[in-house]
């Protein structure tokens, strides 16, 4: 039997929807909904099955995503992430809503070394989040505020979500890594006018002003850490160093000031680190390769093709391609990781994206960070749990905050989609021969 290409996208995502539903977990969900198509399709075998899973573990740049994971807990076990909290309360704390400034501009400096949203929201959060409650903030916008600056963290370099999609489709992670963050630091901008406009609403303290003498101090603590994205970032868009090479610099010198200049970290805490991180790890990859499976059959039976003919004949230019776009990326990501959507949606959507000459980086930062608010967007929303769970607040009290926040957040978005230089203007400024 030959199966079309309408009846094979209704059984994949009929399978993988009804799979989620059942509660069945995401990286399980993409493969076994493929298993139909095999057993009913003549041309395709289990061991092809198989074969494309294998292929998908065999790139290079794929080993990036569990060294920064392991950067990432080596600089929460190692008491780093609390040098952060403290430069971040000088430089921000004496504002109206102080530790929420703070809160923000920590997730900022902590996204320019982990690359990971997760380890933010955790790291950031089981200090922050007790600290602004004992304060007298609210429980509510204390968690709805942690769980979406943590979102910067896959968006300012050096990003995991940047270094997959790089592989994914062959595109300069260091192109990307510029392009993240100028569209960072705005939502970072956005989400500290929103907290000083809750401060003067519900009257939020700052923590005072700082002492003369002490920004001197918190940059020689946390000086040394903040020069991790200096060597990631540097390394990358000067092409001293592969996007591999560079997280696994950034895990060994996380290590070294734990272990040697900080002692913050033994060898106890040592093991324990690389469990937790292998676990991680093996999570998401295990995730991209049934995503690769899953996205392998789509483009086997044509669906990308079917939806660029769609689209080109709606005639909707590159803007409404844009705004399309986005939409579906938000909507992925209510349900899913980020890292199978890339895989899955990334490579089905980007024939359409090159159709309406959308820039191939313009495309990858609206993807990107279109699912960056899946992390705070339930049933998904994986860092609005880790935060509320950590504040014992129920998630569903906190969504009135959390859309409050998301809505800047969002202008931003539509601001990149409407100006795609905000985009492209440091990627061409320093890359010679980038277009």
């Amino acid at each position: 039997m030959i199966v079309s290409t309408g009846m094979a996208c209704f059984i994949l995502l009929a399978g993988f929807i009804s799979l989620v539903i059942a509660r069945v977990p995401v990286a399980f969900a993409l493969g076994i909904a493929t298993i139909p198509l095999v057993v009913l399709d003549l041309r395709l075998t289990p061991f092809l099955i198989m074969d494309r899973m294998l292929n998908s573990y065999t790139s290079f740049i794929l080993l990036a995503v569990p060294f920064f994971l392991l950067a990432a807990n080596l600089m929460n076990s190692g008491k780093i992430t609390d040098r952060l909290i403290g430069l971040a309360t000088v430089l921000t704390g004496w504002l109206p809503g102080g530790l929420g400034h703070v809160n923000v501009m920590v997730s900022m400096l902590f996204a320019g070394i982990s690359g990971s949203s997760t380890a933010d929201a955790a790291g950031c959060g089981k200090i922050l989040i007790p600290a602004m409650t004992k304060q007298g903030f609210d429980a509510r916008f204390t968690v709805a505020i942690t769980a979406c600056s943590s979102v910067m963290g896959v968006i300012i370099p050096p990003s995991i979500l940047m270094i997959v999609w790089g592989g994914v489709m062959s595109q300069s992670v260091g192109a990307l890594f510029l392009a993240g963050a100028i569209p960072g630091l705005m939502i970072a901008g956005a989400l500290m006018l929103t907290v000083y406009g809750y401060a003067v609403v519900y009257g939020y303290p700052t923590t005072g002003k700082p002492a003369r003498g002490e920004l001197w101090r918190a940059l020689k603590g946390a000086g040394l850490a903040l020069l991790t994205p200096v060597f990631v970032i540097g390394g990358i868009v000067g092409g001293i160093v592969t996007p591999t090479e560079s997280a696994i610099i950034a895990a060994f010198y996380s290590l070294f000031l734990g272990v040697v200049v900080y002692r913050t970290i033994n060898i106890k805490d040592t093991i324990g680190i690389l469990y937790e991180t292998g676990r991680f790890a093996s999570i998401s990859l295990f995730a991209i390769g049934t995503a690769s499976v899953f996205g392998w059959m789509l483009a086997f039976y044509n669906v990308p093709r079917l939806m660029v003919g769609v689209m080109t004949g709606l005639e909707m230019g590159q803007f409404g391609t844009s705004i399309v776009i986005a939409i579906f990326f938000l909507l992925f990501g209510l349900f899913i990781d980020a890292i199978p959507a890339i895989i899955i949606l990334g490579t089905v959507l980007y024939p359409v994206a090159a159709a309406a000459e959308i820039h191939p980086v313009v495309f990858a930062i609206i993807g990107i960070v279109s699912l960056a608010f899946g992390l705070v967007t339930p049933p998904y929303g994986l860092c609005l749990l880790i935060s509320a769970s950590i504040a014992k607040v129920n998630v569903v009290t906190v969504l009135r905050d959390v859309v409050i926040i998301l809505a800047p957040m969002l202008m931003i978005l539509l601001l990149i989609i409407i100006f795609p230089e905000i985009v492209l203007w440091l990627p061409k400024l320093l890359m010679p021969g980038f277009k």
